[in-house]
């Protein structure tokens, strides 16, 4: 298990495959270890947007990894499944808000959306 802590001191426990889908996070565990002792701090992420991309990544956390970009195409809105678009139908400050913060975790899965 991993301790994330956001910006407003919330701490979130989640399974290390479930962090692990944000590259910056996966990167903290590999160059400190995995430990129980410390949150990773997470600075620019606020308690409410962490907690919505914890129940992004606990729901595709069996997905295959994300193909390199120069194999992708571009999604269409037909591409989306309905658990995605459902979550994604927020305001649109929120909306900026999980775009920030997938782009700050490094997760091309949720940025991708």
């Amino acid at each position: 298990m991993v301790k994330l802590q956001s910006s407003d001191n919330q701490d979130f426990t989640v399974a290390k495959e479930v962090a692990s889908q944000s590259v910056l996070i996966k990167n903290m565990l590999e160059d400190v270890g995995e430990t129980d002792e410390h949150a990773i701090p997470l600075p620019n992420v606020t308690g409410t947007i962490l907690q919505k991309v914890i129940e992004y990544a606990q729901q595709h956390k069996d997905d295959p990894p994300a193909p390199a970009e120069e194999d992708s195409k571009p999604k269409s809105s037909d591409d989306i499944d309905e658990w995605d678009r459902n979550f994604m139908n927020v305001d649109q400050g929120t909306l900026f808000e999980i775009i920030l913060a997938a782009n700050y975790l490094d997760m091309k899965g949720l940025l991708d959306l």
